[in-house]
C-alpha cells in the first residue's frame, strides 16, 4: 500500500510537494517555494511536515523555483538522498538555485541592516550557497522515456511536458508484493502555441492522476491575435516615443519572446532598435537552451537556419546586459527600447527598477506575458485596481498602457488540459486537480463532471491511498 500526502500547490499555485510512502520507501514529487505575498511566502520559513533525513529521493518535476526552489532547504534540513531530473534540468536547477540563493542572501543583508539600525531581532536566510551546492552534488539525470528503478518498490520515467526544457510530466510506477499501481503527476503542461518545444507528451494509462489546473477556468485567447496585440503595443510606444517593459521568467517565456521578436522584426513589425535583455539569469538559461536545440520542435525553417548562430543572430538589436552598472544604464533611457527582466512576477529582481522607473511615464507599455500569482507586484498591475503602487520603497503613479498577452502563456489552457487527460483508457485515473487558484480549480473541476469524469480537489495535508 502506498499513500500521497498533498504538502504544496495545493489551493494555490505554488509550492510544489508532494510526499509518496510505500511499506519500504518515502519520496517527495518537487520541493518548490510558495511565492506570492508575504503571508504566502512566509510558509518557506516553515520546518517540513516530516523529517528530510528520512526521504529516500526527490523526483523533480522541473527546474521553476515554485517546484525546485526548496529543495536547499531540505539539505540544509537533513536530506542525503538522489534527486532525479531530466537531462535539461541539470543546469538549469544550478542556474536557478545559485540565483535564488544570491538574491536571497542579499535580500537578508539588506533587511538586517534595517533590523539592527532599529534594534529587532537579526533574520536567518532561508539556506545557504553551501547548501545549494550540497543539493547539486545530489543530482542524478534521467533522460525522457527511459524508465528507471530509482528505489525498490519504485521507477520513473520522465515524458515531455513542453512547458519549459527538461520539464516532464512523471509517470512512477509502484509495485510491491500484491500490486502494482501507476501515479502520473502532470508537473507543468506546456501551451501547444509555444514556439521552441514539442507539445505534452500523451500518456494513456493510470491509476491516479495529478493534474495542474493554472488556467483551468479559461482558454487563452488564440495566438495570432496575441501576436497582432504584441505588434500593435510596440507600434503604440515607438509613436509616443514610450520604452516597452516586459517582465519574463527567465527560464522558458524570455526565450519563446525573443523568437516571436524575431519573428515580427523579419515581417517589419519591430519599431525598436534596441532590445535589452537586462538579467543575467534569463541570459544564462538562453545559452542552456541553445545547448540543448535537439530538444526543440522547430517548425520554422528560417529560424533552424539562423538559431545555430545564436539568440543575438535571430534578434539583431538584442542585448545583454549583465552587471549592475549596465542595468542602471539601461534604467537611464527614456524611451524607444524594449526592455525584458525579470522576475516574471515582479516581486524581485531587475524588473522592479524598470518598472520604477518607466510605470508613471504616460507614453510607457507594460506588456505582461505570463501568469500573475495572487500577491505579486505584477498581478496588483494586471488587476488595475491601484492608481499607485509601492515599488522599492518608492509611490510609483500607475500611468503606463499595461497589455496582458495571454496566448504566450507556457501553460495548457483549459481545453488543452482537458483535451490531454481525455487520453486516458478506462478506466479513468482518480483524478486531483492541483497546482492552481481555487477559481481555476473549481471552473475546471465542472469541465470533467460535465463529461463524467469526477475530479477531486484535494487540501493541504489531505492523504491519500495510490
Amino acid at each position: 500500500m502506498a499513500n500521497l500526502t498533498f504538502l504544496g500547490a495545493t489551493g494555490q499555485v505554488t509550492g510544489s510537494c508532494y510526499l509518496l510512502e510505500t511499506d519500504s520507501s518515502r519520496i517527495l514529487l518537487d520541493c518548490g517555494l510558495f511565492q506570492g505575498s508575504k503571508a504566502t511566502e512566509k510558509q518557506n520559513e516553515a520546518d517540513f511536515p516530516f523529517n528530510p533525513a528520512t526521504i529516500d529521493a526527490v523526483v523533480l518535476s522541473h527546474a521553476h523555483l515554485d517546484h525546485c526552489g526548496r529543495l536547499p532547504k531540505l539539505v540544509k534540513d537533513g536530506f542525503k538522498g538522489p534527486v532525479f531530473l531530466t537531462k535539461a534540468s541539470f543546469p538549469l536547477l544550478e542556474l536557478m538555485l545559485m540565483d535564488a540563493v544570491h538574491l536571497q542572501l542579499r535580500d537578508t543583508e539588506w533587511e538586517n541592516k534595517r533590523r539592527e539600525r532599529a534594534g529587532k531581532p537579526l533574520l536567518e536566510p532561508l539556506y545557504t550557497e553551501a547548501d545549494v551546492k550540497a543539493l547539486l552534488a545530489l543530482r542524478q539525470p534521467i533522460a525522457y522515456g527511459v524508465e528507471t528503478q530509482i528505489l525498490p518498490e519504485l521507477s520513473v520515467a520522465f515524458h515531455e511536458a513542453g512547458h519549459i526544457l527538461g520539464s516532464s510530466v512523471v509517470r512512477l510506477q509502484i509495485k510491491d508484493k500484491e500490486h502494482s499501481r501507476t501515479l502520473v503527476f502532470s508537473g507543468d503542461l506546456g501551451n501547444q502555441n509555444a514556439p521552441l518545444l514539442r507539445d505534452p507528451a500523451v500518456l494513456t494509462e493510470a491509476d491516479v492522476l495529478l493534474l495542474e489546473s493554472t488556467y483551468g477556468d479559461r482558454d487563452h485567447k488564440p495566438l495570432e491575435n496575441t501576436l497582432e496585440e504584441l505588434r500593435t503595443a510596440l507600434a503604440e510606444a515607438a509613436e509616443s516615443g514610450g520604452n516597452v517593459i516586459i517582465p519574463a521568467f527567465a527560464v522558458g517565456r524570455t526565450q519563446d519572446l525573443i523568437y516571436w521578436l524575431g519573428k515580427i522584426q523579419r515581417q517589419g513589425g519591430l519599431p525598436q532598435q534596441k532590445i535589452y535583455l537586462d538579467s543575467p539569469m534569463a541570459i544564462g538559461a538562453s545559452n542552456i537552451y541553445a545547448e540543448h536545440s535537439h530538444l526543440f520542435n522547430i517548425d520554422d525553417p528560417e529560424f533552424s537556419k539562423v538559431a545555430p548562430n545564436g539568440w543575438q543572430a535571430w534578434l539583431p538589436g538584442l542585448v545583454y546586459s549583465q552587471t549592475a552598472e549596465e542595468s542602471m544604464a539601461v534604467n537611464r533611457i527614456a524611451g524607444g527600447v524594449i526592455v525584458i527582466a525579470g522576475s516574471g512576477m515582479c516581486t524581485g529582481g531587475r524588473i522592479r527598477h524598470h518598472l520604477k522607473y518607466n510605470l508613471w511615464r504616460r507614453n510607457a507599455h507594460i506588456i505582461i506575458a505570463g501568469f500573475q500569482a495572487e500577491g505579486t507586484l505584477g498581478r496588483a498591475i494586471v488587476d488595475g485596481k491601484k492608481s499607485h503602487l509601492k515599488i522599492l520603497g518608492v509611490d510609483v503613479n500607475v500611468a503606463a498602457k499595461v497589455h496582458t498577452l495571454g496566448a504566450l502563456s507556457a501553460h495548457a489552457d483549459q481545453s488543452q488540459l482537458l483535451a490531454w487527460a481525455s487520453h486516458f483508457k478506462e478506466p479513468k485515473p482518480r483524478l486531483y486537480l492541483i497546482h492552481g487558484e481555487k477559481t481555476a480549480t473549481l471552473s475546471l473541476q465542472t469541465c470533467f463532471k460535465r463529461t463524467g469524469w469526477n475530479a477531486n480537489i484535494p487540501h493541504v495535508g489531505e492523504k491519500i491511498i495510490v
